[in-house]
């Protein structure tokens, strides 16, 4: 019994150990958008430089959302919508993050210019 005991805390602290390390690998390996794409009903529709200070109102056919631009991170300030889920999301800044508003159709992602000028080359 005092074995199996003993070998279950060694392999759940070789487990925490792991998902510590691979915390620590997907937090380094994060690194900060350049652009802020504006995509409605699943087609682009702007694209905004996070370097820039800017506060626009999107209209879609289903509602009105407030997009702001300030010190390199983006947010909804303010949405019509039912919820109010994308004014409560937490601003964003990183490749591949996305702040969506469904009753809007509504998604903002950060891309990297970076990744845009190696698919260029690519083609």
């Amino acid at each position: 019994m005092k074995n199996k005991t003993r070998n279950d805390i060694i392999l759940a602290g070789i487990l925490l150990l792991l998902a510590a390390a691979g915390f620590l690998l997907f937090t380094m390996l994060k690194s900060e958008g350049d652009i802020a794409a504006v995509i409605i009903d699943g087609k682009e529709v702007s694209r905004y430089p996070l370097d820039a200070e800017l506060k626009t109102v999107i209209t879609t056919e289903s509602g009105v959302n407030t997009l702001v631009i300030k010190d390199g991170v983006v947010y909804i300030s303010e949405a019509d919508c039912p919820d109010g889920i994308c004014v409560d999301h937490a601003p964003i800044k990183h490749v591949g993050e996305t702040i969506v508003c469904l009753p809007h159709k509504l998604v903002i992602k950060i891309e990297s210019k970076k990744t845009e000028m190696s698919l260029d080359a690519a083609a």
